[in-house]
């Protein structure tokens, strides 16, 4: 079987929870090995996501593992035949690994949580307003560049389609209220946003600034859910990259930040006037 040149995001996280069961189960990669009847290399390739496994091969490992957590065998067994590829492959070569992967996260989940403090979540951006967020960049983005990222961005939010995945938004006051190229386009991205709100698949919820305090991080992020909790995933923006957490300990740290955030935030027809108090605020003082 040819070794994969890039494996995906999904294939990589199959190798990685391959490599937990074993972990758990106490085996070293030579051990495992020895039990399949494969060389140990054929074990750091499985996972590594360099090559295929197939679902009875998976479920071979499960047992020799001793993991009999069937909801999670068999989701990582469907992973293990998904054969599709996604629109974000036409862009490779073109935007960062980092972006294909975050595309690839969202198109899989079963529900979106986004959280930000400085700029509307991507999926949610009108062109404008996201074509003035990739213009400031430091150092400046070349123009053809800007135009990629914009038609990424754009394809990207697909996956809120109607009847697609749950999509929920914590959106800070501070993110309402910056202005990336004036107040006509923060308007219209707010009226967009109201819109949005109204949509039976997605919720908004603002954090204003008078809340006690802040129960997470400074940074945004978005928590997918999978098809079982250990199958969820943490994407952080970073001032250089995108981060991606797996493992069970962070997990279980950003679903407490959200139950937190869920506590403080306004409810969906409070946070609704709250932006329209915003939208109306802007147009006033810049009208």
């Amino acid at each position: 079987m040819p070794l994969r040149r890039e494996p995906t995001l999904r294939q990589r996280r199959l190798g990685t929870e391959m490599r937990r069961m074993r972990e758990q189960a106490g085996l070293g990669g030579s051990q495992l090995a020895r039990i399949l009847g494969l060389n140990p290399t054929q074990v750091t390739q499985m996972e590594t996501g360099r090559i295929g496994v197939s679902a009875e091969r998976l479920r071979t490992v499960a047992s020799a593992c001793s993991c009999s957590d069937r909801p999670l065998i068999d989701a990582l067994a469907e992973m293990a035949v998904e054969r599709r590829k996604g629109w974000w492959e036409d862009s490779r070569g073109a935007v960062s690994s980092d972006l294909l992967d975050l595309a690839e996260l969202e198109d899989s989940a079963t529900r979106l949580t986004a959280y930000t403090i400085t700029f509307v979540p991507g999926l949610l951006q009108t062109d404008a307003y996201a074509a003035s967020v990739f213009a400031r960049a430091i150092p400046p983005l070349p123009h053809h560049e800007v135009d990629v990222r914009l038609r990424f961005r754009m394809n990207r939010q697909r996956v809120i389609h109607p009847g697609g995945a749950p999509y929920l938004a914590f959106i800070h006051e501070a993110a309402l209220r910056m202005q990336f190229s004036g107040p006509k386009v923060l308007a219209e991205q707010l009226e967009a946003l109201i819109g949005h709100s109204e949509t039976p698949e997605i919720s908004i919820r603002a954090v204003p600034f008078d809340i006690e305090s802040l129960p997470g991080p400074s940074e945004n992020f978005i928590y997918a859910e999978g098809p079982v909790p250990e199958l969820d995933s943490v994407q952080i923006d970073t001032t250089h990259n995108s981060l991606i957490l797996e493992s069970p300990a962070p997990l279980a740290s950003y679903r407490e930040i959200l139950a937190r955030m869920a506590s403080v935030a306004l409810s969906e027809e409070g946070s609704r006037d709250f932006i329209r108090r915003i939208k109306k605020e802007t147009e006033s003082k810049h009208g």
